[in-house]
């Protein structure tokens, strides 16, 4: 089992930034590539970013790139999401999740763990 706990969450206006962190508790951390995911209500939860056990491979949603940067520190059983020029239609729920693949995925169902999410409000 893996307990995942979303912090960082909150109201930012366009262009602004936010980091949000994910810490993981249970078993090793670095067993599990690790992903970030949105969900607006009424739609489906949509990856955000990846990233592999190692750190060493990520990956992005298009609508992202450039903008967000996915990391995470194995010592501290962290992962993070910066997020940078901020726009409305970033608006979530963002939530992090687990996977015991080795290489980042963009698939939710690839996911066996998933934290209870995290709110994030960019104002126009």
């Amino acid at each position: 089992q893996v307990q995942l706990v979303e912090s960082g969450g909150g109201l930012v206006q366009t262009g602004g930034s936010l980091r949000l962190s994910c810490a993981a508790s249970g078993r090793t951390f670095s067993s599990y590539a690790m992903g970030w995911f949105r969900q607006v209500t009424g739609k489906e939860r949509d990856i955000v970013a990846a990233i592999s056990r190692s750190g060493g491979g990520t990956d992005y949603a298009d609508s992202v790139k450039g903008r967000f940067t996915i990391s995470r520190d194995n010592a501290k059983n962290t992962v993070y999401l910066q997020m940078n020029s901020l726009k409305p239609e970033d608006t979530a729920v963002y939530y992090c999740a687990a996977s015991s693949l080795f290489g980042p995925s963009q698939r939710a169902n690839e996911y066996d763990y998933w934290g209870q999410g995290t709110q994030v409000t960019v104002s126009s």
